[in-house]
């Protein structure tokens, strides 16, 4: 019998939290050293990111890394209305003409052409807390992609709830622009949760953070039982915005 108490629990974890949730899904492109990538761009340009238009899937974002880190990488963040509005979408592109039109240069370009070594791609569902993404000021050009990792599904339940109870707040106070939020639901650093802030450079990206720590509603916070031992890894990864991006 106690063994269902860990499956009820996260039932009706989910089942509060994740109430009228969008899904994105993350997909990176790992490039391959030295190797162009127009082929790639221009499919994601004037081939996938207009079909997914057509299907009412918008805003699309197009990100590579800032820095000079290899091997490069090519980021798309697609939004969906659901799980179910994911397999629609992904059926409709399998019946557009001119989609399959548009993706032949890509479609049809020889193995040595193809840029990248192969695809990531994580769904992320979004919580309560922040349940639908918001596109960024039009003056953004510096976005902030963060993963916390757990070390069991009910730490990534406490986060998630910190951050649905008080962090989005903290965020709103100190100008840190969240785009987007959620927990994982398929990805390779499960369990965890991923978000995406955008800033107008980085110095507004320092300002901010440097408010966020001595807040006070974050200091209580940190002090509490329920989130101890909530979090116990980091991914940071900065962005930007390639010259198609929607976001």
């Amino acid at each position: 019998m106690s063994r269902l108490i860990p499956f009820v629990f996260l039932l009706c974890f989910f089942t509060t939290s994740y109430s009228q949730s969008e899904i994105y899904e993350l997909r990176v492109y790992e490039l391959e050293f030295f190797k162009p990538a127009k082929v790639l761009h221009d499919y994601f340009q004037q081939a996938l990111i207009p079909a997914l238009n057509r299907q009412g899937v918008k805003p699309v974002g197009a990100f590579e890394e800032l820095g000079e880190a290899l091997p490069k990488k090519i980021y798309l963040l697609i939004p969906y209305a659901s799980m179910q509005a994911y397999q629609e979408v992904a059926d409709a592109l399998e019946n557009d003409k001119q989609f399959k039109l548009d993706a032949k240069p890509y479609a049809e370009a020889p193995q040595e052409e193809i840029p990248f070594n192969h695809i990531e791609s994580s769904f992320i569902r979004s919580t309560s807390g922040f349940p639908n993404l918001v596109k960024p000021a039009e003056n953004s050009t510096v976005f902030e992609l963060r993963i916390y990792e757990s070390h069991n599904e009910d730490a990534l339940r406490r986060k998630v709830k910190m951050f649905n109870d008080s962090e989005f707040s903290i965020f709103e106070d100190v100008g840190l622009h969240t785009v987007f939020f959620g927990a994982n639901i398929s990805g390779s650093q499960m369990p965890c949760l991923t978000y995406l802030l955008a800033f107008k450079d980085m110095e507004e990206h320092k300002e901010a953070w440097s408010k966020f720590g001595p807040h006070p509603e974050w200091q209580r916070i940190i002090k509490l039982d329920e989130y101890a031992n909530a979090m116990n890894d980091i991914t940071r990864i900065f962005l930007k915005p390639l010259a198609y991006s929607q976001l």
